[in-house]
């Protein structure tokens, strides 16, 4: 033994190490929480950046393509005025309505410009202004006012279109926004505009087709330069005319177009969100999400990678714990059922698991055990039968008894007893030899457990005599069975015609309340068949 020797046993003893078992279970842990906690850390941190990237890209995807779609449909808004104003209808009809004041000329501008109402749901009023801004037609019954930005007709002539800021218009009861595009006569003079007022649910629901992208919570919304906000996609418009986005908010925004910024949203909560500008009008597309729906995957990762670190502790340490079992147990488990083999049980069996020499000693021993079981078994078998007739014997006859006389007292129940000697059976050896009175008395044997039932104890009481116990007959159903014995020994092709029995029958209480009265009554009334003249059944006489 080496010097350290006796200290690296005392430290393990104390660290509750000194078994195989807790030995492989500490290697198992230390092997599994090493490369797993280390593999698990670099994959968290990859996926993390990888989910950063996911969550960066979809919001600039959303926001890019959410302001390229805006751009597209207010393009397509000015379009669409700019060929209703170049119609002839709306420009001849204006130069006559301004140069006479023709009720016709009006007629006929105004139903043109309901015609194109009726065709576009968006506009919720078209009408016609004069370079003064005034209207002089509309597509409502009841005109309303249209607001023009300041120096809307230099604008109108340098940018071939008008469009005006979000209002809320108290007459339709939501909220506008204005265009208006030039209308001119043939040689270029100004005549005035075409203005459309159009409803903010059509960018309401252009938003919505494109935020899906944001991930569920997410929402986009559309702003201007001064953080007002115009629409966004879960939001109606009404409820965000007069709500802006802070300065400061909008000015880091801005200043690092596309690129994702932290910051407290319009409800109070941290969103993680990004912005692309629309081209035109001075517009700008802001797409977010909650930060903690953002970041939601990133944390369920980091739960996500402590439970498989610590369901691989606990599944590691399990096996290690059961391999040590499936070690070690196999022989504590010989140790203990050879004890009870030494103390007498013999009802073990070991089970047989894994290979090698432990399974075949294992083997061994319960085939060893098995063999000791049925010789014990069949001495058992041997005590209580008699060896010729296999029927039980006297011994074991008297054990019954006595037990199911007792039951029978406890229960106020019957039982029955016959009690049967085989006629004139002296003779019958005398005359056949002692060989076929041994078969004779199996044969009667035979005949006794094949007509009585399986509750039923038959037994070989000494020599010729036999008994049957009856448990719930009384005496008349005993009888019944006696007569049945009688009947089918005389019909028996070895013994019928030459043997014969008697039977005395006797029931319980009646006849007596202990096995020995009991068995005494049932001799007597044997004895008395045997003076009658043998071959019948009586029942034991009455009590004096």
């Amino acid at each position: 033994m080496t010097p350290g020797e006796p200290a690296v046993s005392g430290l393990l003893r104390v660290l509750r190490l000194d078994s195989i078992r807790s030995k492989m279970l500490v290697f198992a842990l230390l092997a599994t929480l090493i490369p797993s906690v280390t593999t698990s850390w670099i994959s968290y941190l990859q996926t993390e950046r990888s989910l950063t990237a996911k969550i960066t890209g979809e919001l600039q995807s959303v926001s890019a393509q959410t302001a390229r779609e805006t751009d597209l449909w207010v393009k397509e808004r000015l379009y669409e005025l700019r060929v209703f104003a170049s119609s002839y209808e709306v420009s001849e009809n204006v130069d006559r309505l301004q140069r006479a004041g023709s009720e016709r000329a009006h007629a006929r501008l105004t139903g043109y410009l309901r015609s194109v109402r009726d065709r576009f749901a968006d506009y919720h009023e078209l009408l016609v202004v004069n370079p003064d801004g005034e209207a002089t037609a509309s597509t409502a019954q009841q005109p309303t006012s249209v607001q023009l930005p300041e120096g809307w007709t230099k604008t109108i002539h340098d940018d071939n279109a008008v469009i005006g800021d979000v209002t809320w218009d108290g007459a339709l009861k939501q909220g506008v926004l204005v265009f208006a595009v030039p209308i001119s006569q043939t040689g270029g003079r100004f005549l005035g505009a075409l203005s459309a007022k159009v409803a903010l649910s059509a960018l309401h629901r252009l938003l919505r087709r494109f935020a899906g992208g944001a991930a569920p919570a997410g929402q986009v919304y559309l702003i201007i330069a001064d953080g007002r906000l115009i629409v966004g996609s879960r939001s109606e418009p009404a409820d965000l005319m007069h709500r802006s986005l802070a300065a400061a908010v909008l000015r880091r925004l801005l200043e690092r177009e596309g690129a994702i910024q932290e910051y407290r949203g319009l409800e109070g909560q941290e969103v993680v969100g990004a912005v692309k500008r629309v081209p035109r009008p001075d517009w700008a597309v802001l797409a977010e999400v909650p930060a903690s729906e953002a970041y939601r995957q990133v944390a369920r990762l980091r739960n996500v990678t402590v439970m498989i670190v610590a369901a691989l502790l606990v599944a590691v340490g399990l096996f290690a714990y059961f391999l040590g079992l499936v070690i070690t147990r196999p022989l504590g488990r010989l140790t203990r059922a050879a004890a009870k083999v030494a103390g007498g049980d013999l009802a073990v069996q070991l089970p047989v698991v894994g290979g090698g020499e432990l399974k075949y000693v294992t083997e061994v021993f319960n085939d060893m055990v098995a063999r000791l079981h049925e010789s014990r078994k069949e001495l058992e078998h041997l005590s209580v039968t008699d060896d010729l007739t296999g029927l039980y014997n006297r011994r074991y006859l008297m054990e019954t008894l006595a037990h199911e006389l007792r039951r029978s007292r406890r229960l106020d129940h019957p039982c029955a007893l016959l009690m049967a000697d085989v006629d004139h059976f002296k003779e019958y050896n005398d005359a056949y030899g002692h060989l076929a009175g041994d078969e004779a008395l199996t044969r009667i044997a035979a005949v006794l457990r094949e007509t009585t039932r399986d509750v039923d104890c038959a037994a070989r009481y000494g020599g010729e005599e036999f008994v049957v116990l009856m448990p719930e007959t009384k005496a008349p159903g005993a009888i019944e069975t006696a007569q049945r014995i009688r009947t089918r020994l005389a019909a028996d092709e070895l013994v019928g015609g030459k043997l014969s029995v008697s039977i005395g029958v006797a029931q319980f209480p009646d006849d007596g309340d202990a096995p020995e009265a009991l068995l005494a009554r049932a001799d007597a009334a044997l004895y008395r068949a045997k003076r009658e003249g043998r071959d019948r059944v009586l029942r034991a006489p009455p009590t004096p």
